[in-house]
């Protein structure tokens, strides 16, 4: 499952949770993103807010003091 990102967020954490599971540098992600924006513009303006509220945050460690609200 795709999530976002805790940790590689700059707005929202989608490209980072791409990057994520996909495995890839999330530099790499967001560059894609921003020339994607220039060579097709539009769509990524309605398709990353709709991923932003989709897509939950990835879960805490368990073992993280965090996880249990403390």
């Amino acid at each position: 499952m795709m999530y976002r990102s805790r940790e590689h967020k700059i707005l929202g954490g989608v490209c980072g949770g791409i990057a994520e599971s996909l495995g890839w540098s999330p530099t790499v992600v967001r560059f894609l993103f921003v020339l994607t924006m220039i060579l097709i513009p539009g769509s990524q303006l309605i398709i990353y807010p709709i991923l932003w509220i989709i897509l939950p945050k990835r879960p805490l460690p368990q073992h993280s003091p965090y996880a249990y609200g403390s």
